[in-house]
């Protein structure tokens, strides 16, 4: 294209960059990864802990 053109090229937008653009879908996907590895990471430590002795 002429580099003295005042028209916008039309490319498309990468979905990578779409999906980075997109504040609140980034705000959802970190906090249900944050709540699915900290509730796994709980629920394997309980499920491993040896059983308690009782006097």
């Amino acid at each position: 294209m002429d580099p003295t053109s005042h028209e916008p090229d039309h490319e498309p937008v990468p979905r990578m960059q779409r999906l980075f653009d997109n504040m609140w879908l980034l705000l959802v996907v970190g906090l249900v990864v944050m709540l699915v590895v900290y509730t796994g990471w709980g629920m394997w430590e309980i499920l491993t802990m040896p059983q308690a002795t009782l006097p």
